[in-house]
């Protein structure tokens, strides 16, 4: 929802929109909660440096700073750590607010600093005072701002990413220049927490934004998940190509191999007649073979999988969820080949063990 224009140049103006979209849309059945931000999650992020009150000679630098309304950690089950989440007294007449992430809390200091430590030991910020965007400009008062609480970590800027140091900072304690700025420069954010599938109730919500707002559009309207998909299209796109190419790969190797142990084992007829005709059995001959074959697979196998392990970390930047050296993968995969192996000796020495010692012995 864009807010720019005269009507919401002061922040009190949007706390009051934010607290009537609240009251408004909670109030539809299905709806669990509705929170209002100028960064959603996964999309454009932006952040800034701040100082800790009594440490004058150190600078730290937050790399994300997001402006939420209270009810933000409720919509995104961001579990509370520590402290406490902002609420509604959290506005411009309150003293300064603001929570950090646990990577914040637990992470060490800016390499400039002048000495490498914690820069909370233990995690337990609460309490403590920081300076956000400091000289940063008119619109950002260098009001000391409490730390009240401290969240868990959100990969926010990206889902293959490790969290970022984060701090959130509530919507109706901007200063009325950066409500303007923010409001000239990008739309506000509201994202609804449902009980169900949320479109059913999308009409709803957007008649009730629209009377919250004085008749105001939303726009854009998406899901989460929508969100996620966009996010990462590109890694998406990468990976598919990857997948594509790997399983060409795989099957060249499964059709290198079944051609190599064929031949293999054909130069073998005449050995194997001669063995034959020398009392051998059927099952001896296979189970030497098959010996003979699967050991130089199993040895190269094994050089594939430690090459592949040391490989595939130039890959972890396009992988979440899963680690690059995913062991049911390379399982999976070894153990496609061993088959491919097993069944490109077992199938010539099968056929060559049928074969009249007499005529084995004629071969050459």
């Amino acid at each position: 929802m864009s807010l720019s224009g005269p009507r919401f140049q002061k922040t009190a103006a949007v706390t009051q929109l934010i607290r009537e979209a609240e009251r408004r849309v909670e109030s539809l059945p299905g709806v669990v909660a509705i929170a209002a931000t100028y960064s959603l999650p996964l999309e454009s992020r932006f952040g800034g440096p701040f100082d800790i009150e009594g440490r004058p000679n150190d600078h730290y630098e937050a790399n994300d700073a997001c402006y939420v309304s209270p009810r933000y950690f409720e919509v995104f089950r961001i579990p509370l750590l520590r402290g406490r989440t902002f609420t509604e007294r959290d506005d411009g007449r309150a003293p300064g607010a603001v929570l950090i992430n646990q990577t914040l809390a637990q992470g060490r200091q800016h390499p400039r600093a002048t000495v490498r430590s914690f820069l909370w030991p233990n995690g337990n910020a609460v309490g403590d005072r920081i300076y956000f965007g400091k000289g940063a400009g008119p619109p950002f008062a260098d009001l000391a701002l409490q730390i009240m609480g401290v969240v868990a970590d959100v990969r926010d800027s990206g889902l293959s990413r490790d969290p970022d140091p984060t701090i959130y900072l509530p919507v109706g304690q901007l200063t009325d220049g950066a409500t303007t700025l923010f409001n000239r420069n990008m739309p506000i954010t509201w994202a609804i927490r449902t009980k169900a599938n949320p479109y059913p109730l999308s009409a709803d919500i957007q008649r009730e934004l629209r009377i919250a707002s004085e008749g105001l559009p939303v726009a854009h309207i998406r899901s989460m998940e929508q969100v996620r998909v966009e996010s990462t299209a590109r890694t998406s796109f990468n990976m598919t190509l990857l997948s594509i190419f790997a399983g060409l790969a795989m099957l060249l190797a499964a059709i290198g191999i079944y051609g190599v142990m064929s031949y293999a084992v054909g130069q073998r007829v005449h050995e194997i007649g001669v063995r034959m005709a020398l009392g051998a059995r059927a099952v001896n001959v296979l189970s030497l073979v098959l010996r003979q074959g699967l050991t130089l697979v199993v040895v190269g196998i094994g050089i594939g999988l430690m090459g592949g392990m040391w490989l595939t970390k130039a890959m972890s930047g396009l992988l979440f969820g899963v680690s690059a050296n995913d062991l049911p993968t390379f399982a999976t995969v070894s153990i496609l080949l061993l088959g491919v192996a097993v069944a490109a000796t077992y199938i010539p020495a099968r056929r060559a063990t049928k074969v009249d010692p007499i005529v084995a012995l004629r071969y050459e």
